[in-house]
């Protein structure tokens, strides 16, 4: 028994077409996500900031355009959250710090101030680790983040509350950050789709890029911005409004021609798609791996396509990940400001910024980002997509960094989440979509990665492994 029709949010397509269309205003959709809201966040604490009277006057904006005959946006009266580690004009930012705990930033990050123009109402702010280091809900300033399947395991994260917001069916539409797997990562969690776009293709500014603040600066190197829905169309359209370039991020890549909305199978004429269950060296839960590898042969078939089971030799990517993090972080800011205040980093922040990185290592994480682009890029000339499990296991225990042992075998924290690091080294493109629940009920996902750039093909194959396997009628009890 999942939750009761009340409380299930309508996608964000439907609700903007419904309000568009005059048969819903925007006001009364946002009465409906505070009503959910309300219901259902006591036990779950995806949210770590609201403001309903904003919302309902951003929604009442809406509803005036409409009136007075002006356009009112794609995203017109879809509520939406933004996840604490992206700027809001007017709402707390805090990254989940004590550090930041009364910060209210007085400009939005670019993907929000494109949310508004497209006639988003936001909502609030959802809960992340600390700065977004580590793959998990908690935080030392607001309640763990819970996931709604089972309230008593981690959501995953680090853009936790975003997943468990859309899962939960609090909002249909939720904006989360991925340095790392941020948003596959919760999303394969909670059932929920997460897609991170390729590098620059969503515009960051200046919640992951403010030079001025010490640990918000994000990982200029890894770092994108991606939505969490329950559809890949609700993906698409977020992808409508959001994409294109910004003269305040000279990484952001120029607006191509793509109708986001045409999600029809991809032609591939003699395509090929590879599955690995571990890329060749990770500990992976074999229900996890079993079930990703049904969805990967589902997803061949609906395509018509080839299934290698191969993997591109890019070996443990965790070492360069981390020292390239090491490197784009202000340890030094950080380490005044928590010293100013007595304030304690929690692991994994504490152990970056307490080793003594040293330059080789910084220059050989580089050289080795290289490397694994050459090799992927190498791989996927034969290949359309690379197939992978999301994650390794499935979701685990609150208010840890991660399980003490996979498939039998004692591993660090950090060894959960072999498979998401890849794509932000490479910048490709790639996507967490359900692939089946375990015999404890819990969402298991399966990562598609695409080619370079190929973000529609990514999210046109994950549409076809919809057609074939769908899973927005399933919600948690």
């Amino acid at each position: 028994m999942g939750l009761s029709e009340q409380e299930r949010s309508p996608g964000a397509a439907q609700i903007a077409a419904r309000v568009r269309a005059g048969t819903l205003s925007a006001r009364q959709a946002t009465r409906d996500a505070l009503a959910r809201i309300e219901t259902l966040d006591a036990s779950l604490n995806a949210f770590c900031a609201l403001d309903p009277e904003a919302a309902l006057e951003q929604a009442d904006a809406v509803d005036d355009r409409l009136a007075a005959g002006d356009p009112a946006g794609l995203l017109a009266g879809v509520p939406v959250a933004v996840k604490d580690l992206i700027a809001t004009r007017g709402l707390p930012t805090t990254f989940g710090s004590p550090l930041y705990a009364e910060h209210i930033p007085d400009e939005d990050d670019v993907v929000v101030e494109r949310l508004r123009q497209a006639g988003a109402v936001i909502i609030g702010k959802t809960n992340t680790s600390e700065f977004g280091y580590g793959a998990v809900g908690h935080n030392p300033v607001f309640p763990t983040t819970r996931n709604p399947w089972n309230p008593g395991k981690t959501p995953g994260g680090s853009s936790a509350g975003s997943a468990v917001a859309v899962a939960s069916g609090m909002v249909p539409l939720a904006l989360g950050s991925d340095g790392g797997g941020s948003v596959r990562i919760p999303a394969a969690l909670t059932g929920t789709v997460g897609f991170k776009p390729s590098w620059g293709r969503l515009p960051l500014y200046p919640g992951c890029r403010d030079e001025t603040m010490p640990g918000a600066s994000g990982w200029e190197a890894l770092e994108h911005i991606g939505p969490l829905t329950r559809t890949i169309a609700d993906a698409a359209l977020a992808m409508t409004a959001l994409c294109g370039p910004s003269c305040k991020d000279r990484h952001s890549v120029p607006l191509e021609d793509i109708d986001w909305s045409d999600l029809s199978s991809p032609h591939l004429p003699e395509a090929r798609l590879a599955f690995t269950p571990d890329l060749g060296f990770a500990k992976v839960d074999p229900e996890v791996a079993a079930m990703a590898e049904r969805a990967a042969r589902d997803l061949a078939d609906a395509l018509d396509c080839q299934l290698d089971l191969a993997s591109p030799g890019t070996g443990d990517t965790q070492p360069a990940f981390e020292a390239l993090v090491a490197l784009d972080t202000d340890r030094k800011g950080l380490t005044d400001m928590a010293r100013q205040s007595d304030h304690r980093f929690g692991s994994p922040l504490r152990d970056l910024l307490e080793r003594e990185w040293t330059a080789d290592e910084f220059t050989s994480a580089i050289l080795e980002r290289k490397r694994i682009a050459n090799a992927m890029w190498r791989f996927m000339a034969t290949r359309n997509f690379l197939l992978t499990p999301s994650v390794a296991v499935g979701a685990f225990g609150l208010d840890v960094d991660g399980p003490a042992a996979i498939a039998g075998t004692q591993v660090p924290a950090t060894a959960w989440t072999p498979f998401s690091p890849l794509a932000n080294l490479t910048g490709q493109p790639a996507v967490s979509v359900p692939a089946g629940f375990t015999a404890e009920g819990l969402p298991v996902g399966l990562q598609i990665i695409g080619r370079h750039l190929d973000d529609i093909g990514v999210l046109r194959a994950a549409a076809a492994l919809e057609r074939v396997r769908p899973w927005s009628h399933q919600w948690p009890t």
